[in-house]
């Protein structure tokens, strides 16, 4: 059975563009400076790779934020749906790739009555930063193939490619020879980031997500309630200034709150206990 009808897996809700990550994404990290970051971007070096009727570039490339690779898909029908990894992020893609090939090939052939209802043969998970990554080893009536889903932590476009399980090991080794390379280093921050926080307030939800970019560590808080959602973003350097500033207020205030709890035990204090 060929794995050509995975096509249709590839694209995300039709869209001829689909674009999430670290391109797309950019002024997520940049305060809406994200077309000044690829206008100065580099590409090093890309690879095409043709499996049955898809095409498929690997291109690493590089902007102010560092060094990334962009994985793009393009179907027979010329639909395009493209996925972003940070090189230590695809260092660890290309060892599930040789995972999920020796499982498929100790799968043997398709059995149509033995497929799981949701086509799931073998599943993993991968996490950077603010970004997951589900890997979907996947059966349909037209073949294997593997899903690789991108998302943003809470929400935001979702972005997805489907590679025929018979290509897994030659894209494996594309992959191999494009780390081999240029490395798997992100560069910045070399220690694990503290985890993400939350906090909800009457009907408000508040986020404390801690990322990096080649600039350094920052702090995002996002305000979400109901369908409105809006984020400030506090570089490390000030969070000690920032956090004195809020530890101010908050003495102020209860500074406040006592002399008024005074005034108020004052002025109900019984006359008869000023005799």
């Amino acid at each position: 059975m060929s794995d050509v009808g995975s096509i249709d897996e590839g694209v995300s809700g039709g869209q001829k563009y689909n674009v999430v990550g670290m391109e797309g994404g950019g002024a997520e990290f940049d305060s809406g400076k994200g077309q000044q970051s690829q206008q100065i971007e580099q590409e090093l070096a890309t690879k095409m790779l043709q499996i049955q009727s898809k095409r498929f570039y690997l291109d690493v490339k590089q902007n102010r934020r560092g060094r990334f690779l962009k994985v793009a898909e393009i179907g027979a029908d010329g639909r395009r749906s493209q996925v972003y990894l940070a090189l230590s992020t695809a260092a660890e893609f290309r060892d599930h790739l040789s995972t999920f090939s020796d499982y498929y090939a100790s799968l043997g052939p398709p059995n149509p009555e033995n497929v799981p209802e949701d086509g799931k043969l073998k599943s993993e998970m991968m996490i950077k930063d603010n970004r997951r990554y589900y890997l979907d080893l996947k059966e349909n009536t037209r073949g294997r193939f593997l899903r690789v889903s991108q998302t943003i932590t809470r929400g935001g476009p979702r972005s997805q490619i489907a590679i025929p399980a018979q290509g897994m090991i030659e894209f494996r080794d594309a992959l191999t020879d494009l780390l081999e390379e240029f490395g798997t280093s992100d560069g910045g921050f070399k220690g694990e980031l503290p985890e993400e926080r939350h906090m909800k307030v009457d009907n408000k939800n508040f986020y404390f997500d801690i990322g990096q970019n080649n600039r350094g560590i920052y702090m995002r808080i996002s305000e979400v309630k109901s369908n409105f959602r809006t984020a400030i973003t506090v570089p490390e350097k000030c969070w000690i200034r920032f956090r004195d500033i809020l530890t101010d207020y908050c003495e102020k205030m209860n500074k406040s709150d006592t002399s008024i709890t005074a005034d108020n035990n004052i002025q109900t204090t019984p006359s008869n206990s000023l005799k």
